[in-house]
């Protein structure tokens, strides 16, 4: 597969990467391969987070895959075991790769954004749920199919299935890997919306110039809210909502939108 240039200046092989306007776009390119994890995409992926977590004007993340699906999990190949028996230490990948992939698009202090565009399987499901808001296509499909070469879920899979839709459905798909269709996951609160798999160009558009010119920093106080909930009590959740809504009313946006709202008219933020 030939290098990909890109607006950062920077050359890929197995993702596209453009930053335009504060907003990153990645997209998954082994489409060959069902956009299946290695340990190079891993290093393009961490190359792309380099640049967005040093860019002063980032606004949002926009992740999706080329081809008929969005990412079939670990490219398996690279996991082959050994011909004389020996068995692998599969937590050095995590460690190496996932752990710090899952935990930098969580820590992005800008909303991400994923648009789903086909399958998801093991960790490709698990890095489809550590996005903050997700789009899919009709034909979409989350698989967790871990169980059925002897592991469990991983790439934090564990953590946010349940907390997603309930001990009960995640115990069901880990332990039997049934399909779940994007309709399934839109009515289970496993993803936001379903869209047709016709809009997914459109969708990606949209979703990118509502990033470009949202309210950034209530989009980022309001992810790292959201986020902090699940580990904090009530009253530490009021404390933290004292603290960044005290922070955004300082802020322009604020100002703006409030003018905006007085003159009838929309807003025009800036991110500051």
């Amino acid at each position: 597969m030939s290098a990909t240039q890109n607006t950062t200046g920077e050359d890929f092989t197995q993702i596209q990467f453009t930053l335009s306007d504060g907003v990153g776009v990645i997209t998954l390119n082994r489409p060959d391969r069902l956009n299946s994890f290695t340990e190079v995409m891993h290093a393009e992926l961490a190359r792309a987070l380099d640049v967005m977590e040093a860019h002063a004007g980032l606004r949002g993340l926009v992740i999706t895959g080329a081809g008929r699906g969005f990412c079939a999990g670990q490219d398996l190949s690279e996991r082959k075991p050994a011909e004389d028996g020996a068995r692998r230490d599969l937590s050095q990948m995590l460690e190496k790769c996932y752990r710090p992939l899952i935990t930098r698009l969580r820590a992005l202090p800008v909303p991400v954004v994923c648009v789903m565009n086909g399958v998801a399987a093991g960790a490709g499901a698990s890095l489809v749920l550590a996005c903050d808001v997700v789009f899919a296509v009709q034909s979409a499909r989350f698989v967790q199919a871990f169980s059925k070469i002897g592991l469990l879920p991983d790439a934090g899979g564990t953590w946010f299935l349940p907390r997603l839709v309930g001990s009960a459905r995640a115990m069901g798909a880990a332990l039997f890997g049934e399909s779940v269709s994007a309709t399934q996951a839109e009515a289970w609160g496993l993803i936001w919306r379903v869209v047709p798999d016709e809009s997914l160009a459109s969708t990606l558009s949209d979703i990118t110039a509502t990033l470009a010119t949202g309210p950034t920093r209530a989009y980022a106080a309001t992810k790292a809210a959201l986020h902090a909930s699940s580990g904090n009590t009530l009253a530490q959740q009021f404390d933290l909502e004292c603290q960044l809504q005290r922070e955004l009313g300082y802020t322009d946006d604020y100002l703006e939108g409030m003018r905006a709202f007085a003159e009838k008219r929309p807003p025009a933020f800036t991110g500051t």
